[in-house]
């Protein structure tokens, strides 16, 4: 009898044993989930003077849009790519941006586009420049990414690959839109006067669109869209679409910037981010503040980013009187803000 219930008491032990294993091999995907975020930004450069009621009430409805469109992906457990294009495909399609729909226009008052995608986790990237006729240039570069064997591609080339594919392609003038012209006139005759106003010189650098999404996997991911610089000439590509300057990803960090794009590529802006997380162990906020706020000043140029963190840190800094930006977290509550002076919510202490 003692034989048997030793037995009887070894059996329950183990079932327990068994029991406890199995549930908390059962838990253990749910404990390591990441807790999803999307960081989106329209561009710095805001300026109280140059919107108007209506102006600044559409830029937020669109924000909170894109925001909402991103975060829908991620809520249904689709990779942080899937919120990036998302996000910035509505962004593209509202014309109070500098990308897609309200591309500002060239000295030859065409519209060329750029843009880029970064996948963290594999650290592939897709990227497109100098397109006329793309209706969503994020969604191209993504296909670019996914199925050729490059990374970048221009011009006419970039436009066959489009129309291989099935991109959505529309005419030049499906971008026009009377405050981009009007912005390109007001250049022009600054320009032929040889009085180049301040704010016009500050003004044109101003305007891409971007975001970077951190998944339920903890993937993260990030990507640009841009029209460029107002009166750009020659086929002039800036930081958005180059790989390291504009847009970058990796499995600790990634970033979009926003800014005057000759020094962000100098300053390989998003990449050097990622790198004062990964190798100086610096803070998402401490590595994107320094570079944004030091190093590009320092250098001459101005702008901002949006950087997020495996670890659901994000940071948005910004040099100019205002930036586009928001966040979404895991209740799907959108928050947006425009002005330097104006408080964005945050989730705890981690948006600074």
């Amino acid at each position: 009898m003692k034989n048997l219930s030793r037995r009887r008491c070894s059996n329950r032990l183990l079932g327990s044993v068994a029991l406890s294993v199995a549930l908390s091999l059962a838990m253990a995907p749910a404990a390591l989930a990441a807790q999803p975020v999307l960081v989106i930004h329209g561009g710095a450069g805001v300026e109280r003077a140059g919107l108007s009621e209506q102006d600044e009430k559409d830029a937020r409805a669109a924000l909170e849009q894109a925001l909402r469109a991103g975060h829908a992906q991620l809520a249904a457990g689709k990779p942080a790519l899937d919120a990036v294009t998302a996000a910035i495909t509505v962004l593209e399609d509202a014309p109070q941006f500098n990308a897609g729909r309200g591309a500002v226009f060239t000295h030859d008052g065409k519209n060329e586009l750029d843009a880029a995608v970064m996948d963290g986790a594999s650290l592939r990237a897709g990227a497109i420049a100098g397109v006329h006729r793309v209706k969503n240039p994020i969604l191209l570069a993504r296909t670019v990414m996914e199925k050729s064997r490059h990374v970048m591609m221009t011009g006419d080339g970039a436009e066959a690959f489009a129309k291989e594919n099935g991109a959505t392609l529309v005419e030049p003038s499906y971008f026009r839109t009377d405050k981009r012209w009007q912005q390109l006139q007001k250049a022009l005759k600054e320009e032929a006067s040889g009085q180049a106003h301040e704010d016009i010189e500050t003004a044109k650098h101003f305007g891409t669109v971007g975001a970077v999404a951190l998944d339920t996997q903890g993937r993260l991911a990030a990507g640009t869209s841009t029209g460029g610089m107002t009166n750009k000439r020659y086929g002039r590509v800036g930081d958005a679409p180059i790989i390291g300057a504009g847009t970058y990803a990796n499995a600790r960090c990634a970033v979009s910037g926003t800014g005057w794009g000759e020094y962000y590529i100098r300053a390989v802006a998003a990449h050097e981010i990622c790198a004062r997380v990964q190798y100086a162990g610096q803070s998402i906020r401490q590595a994107s503040e320094g570079v944004i706020n030091t190093d590009i000043p320092k250098a001459g140029g101005d702008g901002g980013a949006i950087a997020l963190g495996s670890d659901g840190s994000f940071a948005l800094p910004f040099n100019t009187e205002g930036m586009y930006r928001g966040w979404i977290g895991e209740d799907g509550v959108p928050h947006v803000a425009l002005f330097k002076d104006e408080k964005l919510a945050e989730p705890g202490a981690k948006a600074r």
